[in-house]
């Protein structure tokens, strides 16, 4: 999947879609989202960290996160460019 169809199928599926970069080296501690996140690493390199395990990734690659999860963030030496689309979890009916 190239960025192009990454990004049609987040609008698709209701996400707002946004490209961001990080710094080199830069690391979050832990935090959650109150929304639901897809990306995909343009170039750089990420490493998340949720519940005891880290998932890496490269150009081309793509994550997903449930809201809620609390999780950390690290970004490698050369830091990270990567497409991400965020999207509020629907409405619990009462």
């Amino acid at each position: 999947m190239n960025s192009e169809q990454f990004t049609q199928e987040l609008l698709r599926d209701g996400f707002e879609v946004a490209t961001r970069s990080m710094e080199a080296n830069l690391h979050n501690s832990a935090h959650a989202h109150p929304f639901e996140v897809r990306l995909m690493v343009l170039s750089g390199e990420m490493s998340v960290s949720s519940e005891g395990n880290t998932t890496t990734c490269r150009a081309g690659d793509v994550f997903a996160m449930r809201a809620g999860c609390e999780h950390e963030e690290r970004f490698g030496p050369e830091g990270a460019t990567y497409l991400v689309g965020r999207k509020q979890p629907a409405a619990q009916a009462s």
